[in-house]
């Protein structure tokens, strides 16, 4: 068995800066990607950003110099670090890996999301 958890959301105004956690644990022998996706009301999931485990990180062009993805393969965590928030960011975050377990397989995991809320 296989656990994201996410942490850190809540409600700021525009301009602040929050910081999210997402730590795995379970039956994990590695894990390669790791990533954020957002959701907002009415509208589909889209990656915000992603790293891998060598530390290359890719990012949505929205969220580009605003926010930094980073991750400590030691605690089995990724952090997304998000500055100059705007309303637009508002959206319930999703921690995703791809884990391979000590059985042998690779599966695409999902935390179970953590709401962001930015007031103008």
């Amino acid at each position: 068995q296989v656990q994201l958890v996410e942490s850190g959301g809540g409600l700021v105004q525009a301009g602040g800066s929050l910081r999210l956690s997402c730590a795995a644990s379970g039956s994990i022998f590695s894990i390669n990607a790791m990533g954020w996706y957002r959701q907002a009301p009415g509208k589909q999931r889209e990656l915000v950003a992603t790293i891998t485990s060598g530390g290359s990180t890719n990012y949505a062009d929205s969220v580009k110099g605003r926010f930094t993805i980073s991750r400590d393969n030691a605690k089995n965590t990724v952090y997304l670090q998000m500055y100059s928030l705007k309303p637009e960011d508002t959206a319930v975050y999703y921690c995703n890996a791809e884990i391979q377990t000590f059985g042998g397989f690779t599966y695409n995991y999902w935390g179970q999301g953590t709401q962001v809320t930015v007031s103008s």
